[in-house]
């Protein structure tokens, strides 16, 4: 009898220095090493190697520890197991092959997969020369999905017969009796509030440009059963994790969603069994019958929505059509009258940007949207989007360098903005969306709406605290940062650890006090709003209601001729809808 081991790591990415992005806990928990893990998990109780042999599953995210390198080598020489990088991106990918390098130099056997590998493989007529150099180390790629081949790759693992690739792009498979995304306890831990992930569902109808994962997970709606949400729910509440990022990209999409919503909410009415989870969805999602009040019924606090912009130039070259803006105001509007907080994603850097255009697109924002937080992104040709694609097989300059496409680093031309002022027109962003002013406003508008003004405080130390202060976009930070010396990047230097450690301590000092003061001045600003009984009564154009959204004399209305036809077809549209009912509603004529 032996051990087989299965050590997963889902690896992190370089910062601008070069150090290994880490933290003392992280926010947003991998997705694809939950699944990995429960499919591993369950390999294992299957004795899939044969009744002699056991297995053992460990998993490590590199966003919250060093991950024990040696250890793994010693456990795995030999062909005595198998090295999992797990929901590799493409700005990881520099970094899952520096650990890759390591442990091939030790002869340990290597899978590699996730976003990039699958992107690139399902999208472009070649193997690039990044995953060609992985396969030159002898490491084998995975693209596509494990659920239903993982334990073929055990298999070949152990007999030493994989193959260099495994394309599994065209059998996505089924979710229904699938195993669910589990993580044990003690690596939840590491998250905030020992927040866990699932996904009910994946792929997503629409034909976002930009977008990989319409290209990764497909476009057509699979789902997870109500019965297997809740196995998973249950198996979660035992181990007292009841809050939730639910990672489906577009869970409005997701045909179960209703089934989920509903099982979801009888556990919390009959079994006492109370969660609280984050979503995201599109900007019709509100159009749904009972989506908004059941999203609201079952747990959902927080709600992410692709908002992207508020030009229609640009919402049609980004081929997001279904983004409405005559809907945008009344949208917000619903999801707050639930008394769920909204953060919107913002994408600049669209063919027709400027600085001007972008900083006057916020100042709209601002006045005509209830939209709590926007998390700013540049647009980025990420492998494995049609976006990359095109460019690629044009021989347009992409920068080379993996490690930026981070979707906070420019990576491609621009032809009104230059390299610098792009990058510069970025940071500035932020400043522009999150002055004291406008935050204020936040927090009077929640609490109008019935919401505590703590959590505007809380949302926004994480996500404009996140690039004011430590220099990373929300989506890769966490609490108290961490850096080890002996990690950084080849090709910066490694200082010695008594250089190092004192000007790492001096700069966390300086930075966490600088933090802190910001926090101790917002927490001010809402202890004041929420003591001002005039706060209850609040009211600006963003909040008041929408009676007859076509109609109104809007800037964002108003911003191109493009916008201004957007409106006419609306107005369009509605003269069609209302005819039809009309129609509908005439008595019928006696008979003759």
């Amino acid at each position: 009898m032996g051990t087989f081991h299965i050590e997963i790591i889902k690896p992190s990415h370089y910062d601008d220095d070069g150090y290994v992005l880490q933290w003392w806990k992280a926010w947003i928990p991998s997705n694809s090493m939950a699944c990995l893990y429960a499919i591993a998990q369950d390999c294992a109780a299957k004795k899939v190697l044969g009744a002699d042999t056991d297995i053992s599953v460990n998993a490590y995210d590199e966003m919250t520890m060093r991950v024990p390198l040696a250890e793994i080598i010693q456990k795995t020489q030999g062909n005595n197991g198998v090295v999992c990088l797990v929901g590799v991106q493409s700005n990881q990918y520099p970094r899952a092959l520096e650990i890759a390098k390591q442990l091939r130099k030790e002869n340990v056997t290597v899978l590699l997969g996730g976003f990039h590998v699958s992107g690139c493989l399902s999208m472009l007529k070649d193997v690039p020369p990044d995953l060609q150099e992985a396969l030159d180390l002898g490491i084998t790629l995975f693209a596509g999905e494990a659920e239903e081949h993982f334990a073929n790759l055990l298999k070949d693992a152990a007999n030493g017969d994989l193959q260099p690739i495994y394309n599994v792009m065209h059998d996505l498979p089924g979710l229904q009796n699938q195993v669910p995304p589990l993580l044990p306890e003690s690596i939840v831990r590491k998250y905030d509030g020992n927040l866990s992930s699932f996904d009910a569902g994946r792929g997503c109808p629409f034909q976002c440009s930009f977008c990989t994962i319409i290209n990764v997970q497909g476009r057509k709606s699979r789902w997870r059963d109500a019965d297997d949400i809740e196995n998973l729910i249950r198996a979660n509440h035992a181990q007292g994790i009841t809050a939730f990022f639910i990672t489906d990209d577009n869970f409005a999409r997701n045909k179960n969603w209703e089934a989920i919503f509903d099982r979801i909410i009888q556990l919390k009415e009959q079994d006492d069994i109370c969660i609280h989870f984050l979503i995201q969805i599109d900007t019709l999602a509100h159009r749904l019958p009972n989506f908004i009040e059941k999203a609201a019924k079952a747990g959902c606090t927080h709600v992410f929505i692709g908002l992207e912009s508020i030009n229609p130039e640009n919402l049609k070259h980004m081929k997001k059509g279904q983004n409405r803006i005559t809907e945008y105001r009344k949208m917000f509007q619903l999801w707050k009258e639930a008394g769920i907080m909204t953060y919107a994603g913002f994408i600049m850097g669209l063919s027709s940007d400027t600085p001007e255009s972008i900083k006057r697109d916020i100042e709209i924002i601002q006045r005509e949207l209830p939209v709590d937080m926007l998390e700013f992104t540049m647009l980025t040709p990420l492998p494995g989007s049609e976006d990359h694609k095109v460019l690629y097989e044009k021989g347009t300059w992409l920068d080379p360098d993996l490690n930026r496409y981070d979707l906070e680093h420019t990576t491609c031309e621009h032809p009104l903005m230059s390299p610098e002022v792009w990058q510069q027109t970025y940071w500035d962003i932020w400043e522009w969306y999150y002055t004291k002013e406008h935050i204020e406003t936040l927090m009077k508008r929640n609490v109008a709406y019935g919401i505590k003004p703590v959590r505007v405080w809380r949302l926004c130390l994480q996500i404009y605290g996140a690039m004011k202060f430590e220099g990373v976009h929300p989506q890769q930070c966490g609490y108290f940062r961490l850096k080890d010396p002996l990690q950084r990047r080849p090709g910066f230097r490694r200082w010695p650890a008594f250089i190092h450690y004192p000007r790492f301590a001096l700069e966390s000092l300086i930075k966490y006090a600088r933090f802190g003061l910001y926090g101790l001045k917002l927490h001010r600003m809402r202890k004041r709003i929420q003591k001002d009984p005039a706060s209850k009564t609040y009211t600006d154009f963003a909040i008041q209601p929408v009676e007859d959204a076509e109609e109104e004399n809007l800037e964002i209305f108003n911003l191109n001729e493009a916008s201004r036809e957007a409106v006419a077809k609306a107005k369009r549209q509605k003269e069609i809808v209302e005819k039809t009912r009309q129609d509908n509603d005439q008595p019928m004529e006696p008979a003759q």
